[in-house]
């Protein structure tokens, strides 16, 4: 039978009750879709086919030779858990609308992917979620980019071995027009954090049985369909059992400088001393450093952080609407918005983020994060997000603000903030805090099938 993407349950992978369409979708679907694979070390190279045959036979080989199943990916993950075996590297291939045509297919059979938003390509929607001009985006991503190659895994032996194979097996023809470097940042924990500071990656939506078990769901429950990540591969043998997913990739440039001054001076301006000054980053964030929601406590926790929350019994009082985890993920709404995200921090610094130095001892430019989503609907999911809920001031409450992190456009409202935690008196209204994060560039890539790869 079909593949059931609304099925509420999360898949449960290994069931000896599974249909034989799921099985399929398994042993043809790539890596990192439908759990994320490790990439504390990672290479993305960007590629330009100016041959068919050439670009066919290219990827046909890479699949064929170098990219796992999602199957084998649940399998190493639990290999690992039972018996500390490290999996192998990860290796993914999306291409995009000009790729397609490229490979030698027409305009007309493009038109099969059903979202606008891949059939348009990431430089024509420029103006429906604010990024900045194309002329002002790095030079690699104002060209045409046919394809995205991947590499991902603990070790950066594996992630170099694989990039120099794969770059001497690119044709003649073909062109490596960029490529990016990401390497994980960590807290004295060992959790994930991103250049300002913060512990990333949270409030995950998850897809399989054994790691929705693991989790709390009293107030917040991860499960989600197959439908918020999966899209039938238009190009693939069989629409049953052949899926792929439409993959964002930008490059999101942080002011870690700026942003801490910002913090600094909204402490100062809302009277916060000692502690409490930690509230103020929080504010902006959603969360305190090592993820402590501040809709559920006004200092961080010091110890496990629990992501069993939402935002049902604050009006604004404790996270502001405009706090970046807030208007990104409501919790309570809009569960079929939610992305797969699979980034990861990019950038040399010479000082550490997780202590306390002053802003003046912090990067002003070249780190950042290379911000990577996995959608079923670019245009109800990546753009929606970024559109109607960061870049919209009004969202959820009146007069709030853009995301305080991600949000772009003019920022012309002012806005509030809580003076103590839990109580209702506001500060003056005052300027929304500046845009810190500034997007270099993307594009839009839909990651297929192996069936379809291998049948190039």
């Amino acid at each position: 039978m079909p593949v059931d993407l609304n099925n509420a349950r999360p898949l449960d992978w290994d069931s000896a009750t599974l249909d034989a369409d799921t099985k399929g979708m398994l042993n043809n679907l790539q890596a990192n879709i439908l759990r994320a694979h490790v990439r504390e070390h990672l290479s993305v190279l960007f590629v330009r086919f100016n041959d068919v045959k050439e670009g066919r036979r290219f990827l046909r080989e890479l699949a064929e030779t170098k990219v796992k199943t999602a199957r084998r990916h649940l399998e190493e993950v639990r290999d690992f858990a039972r018996n500390a075996r490290p999996g192998t590297p990860y290796v993914g291939i999306g291409i995009s609308k000009a790729g397609y045509r490229d490979l030698g297919h027409s305009v007309e059979e493009v038109r099969k992917f059903a979202d606008p938003v891949f059939r348009d390509g990431m430089k024509r929607r420029v103006a429906v979620v604010d990024d900045p001009p194309v002329d002002q985006w790095e030079k690699p991503y104002q060209r045409e980019i046919h394809a995205v190659i991947v590499i991902g895994d603990a070790r950066p032996g594996p992630v170099a071995a694989l990039r120099e194979e794969i770059l001497g097996d690119l044709p003649e023809s073909a062109r490596l027009l960029g490529e990016e470097t990401g390497r994980g940042l960590h807290n004295d924990a060992g959790d994930g954090i991103e250049h300002f500071g913060y512990v990333d990656g949270r409030s995950q939506p998850l897809f399989v049985k054994d790691e929705v078990d693991r989790e709390p769901k009293e107030h917040w429950n991860p499960a989600f369909p197959l439908s918020n990540i999966l899209v039938a591969d238009p190009f693939a043998p069989n629409r049953n059992r052949h899926f792929g997913s439409y993959f964002v990739f930008r490059k999101l440039e942080q002011d870690v400088r700026a942003f801490h001054e910002i913090e600094r001076n909204l402490a100062d301006e809302l009277g916060l001393v000692g502690a409490d000054r930690d509230r103020a980053g929080a504010m902006l964030i959603g969360r305190f450093r090592d993820g402590t929601p501040l809709t559920s406590k006004p200092k961080a926790s010091g110890g496990p952080v629990s992501n069993d929350f939402n935002f049902d019994a604050d009006t604004g009082s404790k996270c502001p609407f405009s706090g970046h985890v807030r208007k990104t993920n409501p919790r309570s709404f809009g569960r079929e918005v939610l992305m797969a995200r699979r980034g990861q921090t990019y950038g040399e610094r010479t000082d550490d983020p997780t202590d306390d130095s002053p802003p003046e001892n912090r990067p002003s430019s070249g780190v950042g994060l290379l911000f990577m989503a996995f959608n079923a609907r670019l245009i109800d999911q990546f753009e929606f997000t970024q559109q109607s809920w960061a870049n919209n001031p009004d969202f959820q409450n009146p007069g709030t603000g853009h995301d305080a992190v991600i949000g772009q456009g003019t920022r012309s409202l002012k806005v509030t903030f809580p003076k103590v935690w839990g109580k209702p008196e506001m500060s003056p209204a005052q300027p929304q805090v500046a845009q810190t994060v500034t997007m270099k560039g993307g594009e839009y890539f839909f990651m297929p099938s192996l069936a379809y790869l291998n049948n190039l």
